[in-house]
């Protein structure tokens, strides 16, 4: 069964004015337009175009609660849950640092926040639900860029060599704001220590010590991105960053990540634990259906700091590029370490292309149209639009000018939720 969904893109400040218009072929909003959500999570289920199709339904969290066995098929029916979320997210500016919990976090800090009788809805709620939400960003626009991971410490002294030799150069030189930043770094637990005392200090306003260091910091930038053209594009992001968060102490933490710029066609998989802001770009977002997010700077909203800490992984990493596999003709396939999701990138071309489906899917066509043909249906998708892909369908056979992103389960994700 195909069933044609939609949905309206969220006006987050951060998102772009015109990409996801864009890609849709629509006419802009006139206000920014974040992320499209297209998937079933109660924050913004996508709406069905045809309620008859699906008994009257409205929505696909309607559908599902209503007729679990015929939208999720027999794996996952019993769940009662979809447990992916695809998304198409455009930055026109920074999001906030942030980070997910393992599923067993998740679990223990859901239940915990239950028993406390923290609303759901409440400003330091840091756990909207019991489950894990790893991601997968895969670049639409030409580039797309992000912070991702702590980088490998070989990086981080290189950045405060960097910063030293600007502060020496400077017409008022201060070296005791770096001296402080490079004595919260040393150990072996350098890096936790740095991102807890600038979180607990810097947010305290222009009194604390990091609020000190943030300031040189920013002065700072300029010169040390002329003095190590390595690192140019970090210390560019740090005045980014001050422009957007003035005095943050997230414009510091993000000299300790990896600053990565993707190309077309080129993804990021970020596991529980792992730091990351996406700064600018079109992607193709693949997740696991949550909202849990423990913020660490570059936001207004709530930071809860020993909770963010304790979900961290603070393991020095290279940037986690995800590399597709060719699994078919005209199909490169992102497969996660995870069983909720996983991203079909489809370019049919002359010929047809085909994905066997493990569970439900959703289709969303980029640059033209495509053309569906499942075991037991059939449908056309336009430039811009998304389908519902109920699991008894099994195949896709996908052919058309167009472009067709499938979202959907891994092999054993029924087994998994039992």
């Amino acid at each position: 069964m195909f069933v044609a969904i939609r949905n309206t893109p969220r006006d987050y400040a951060w998102g772009s004015t015109n990409d996801i218009a864009a890609f849709l072929g629509t006419a802009p909003s006139g206000g920014p337009e974040a992320e499209l959500w297209l998937g079933a999570h109660p924050g913004s289920p996508a709406r069905i175009v045809d309620p008859a199709q699906t008994g009257g339904a409205a929505d696909l969290a309607e559908w599902i609660a209503a007729d679990p066995e015929r939208a999720l098929g027999p794996g996952l029916g019993a769940s009662g849950r979809l447990p992916f979320l695809l998304k198409l997210l455009a930055a026109g500016g920074p999001l906030s640092l942030q980070a997910h919990p393992t599923p067993e976090q998740a679990r223990a800090g859901f239940a915990r926040e239950e028993a406390d009788g923290v609303a759901i809805d409440a400003y330091d709620r840091n756990y909207k639900d019991a489950f894990h939400k790893p991601e997968l960003i895969v670049a639409v626009s030409e580039t797309f860029d992000a912070l991702s991971g702590f980088r490998p410490l070989a990086e981080v002294r290189a950045v405060l060599a960097a910063l030293r030799q600007a502060d020496a150069a400077d017409e008022q030189p201060d070296p005791g704001a770096l001296d402080l930043l490079e004595s919260h770094l040393a150990g072996e637990d350098g890096l936790e220590r740095t991102v807890e005392w600038l979180l607990q200090d810097g947010r305290g306003g222009d009194t604390g010590q990091a609020s000190w260091v943030v300031e040189r910091v920013v002065r700072l930038a300029p010169a040390a991105s002329a003095a190590a053209p390595g690192l140019a594009r970090s210390f560019e992001t740090v005045g980014e960053l001050a422009e957007a968060y003035p005095g943050d102490p997230g414009i510091v933490i993000s000299l300790l990540l990896n600053r990565v710029r993707l190309a077309r066609g080129e993804a990021l998989y970020l596991r529980a634990g792992n730091i990351h802001a996406y700064l600018r770009g079109l992607g193709i977002e693949l997740m696991a259906a949550s909202d849990n997010v423990l913020r660490g700077g570059l936001t207004p909203k709530h930071i809860d700091v020993s909770e963010l800490v304790d979900v961290l992984d603070f393991t020095p990493i290279e940037p986690p590029r995800l590399e597709p596999e060719a699994t078919s003709p005209g199909v490169r396939t992102f497969r996660p370490d995870v069983p909720d999701f996983v991203l079909h990138r489809v370019e049919p071309g002359a010929s047809e292309a085909r994905i066997v489906l493990d569970g439900p899917a959703i289709v969303l066509a980029e640059g033209g149209a495509v053309r569906l043909d499942g075991a037991a249906d059939a449908i056309d998708v336009p430039r811009g639009g998304a389908v519902y892909v109920t699991p008894d369908e099994r195949e896709l056979v996908v052919t058309g000018a167009g472009v067709a992103w499938v979202a959907t389960t891994g092999a054993g994700i029924g087994a998994s939720l039992e």
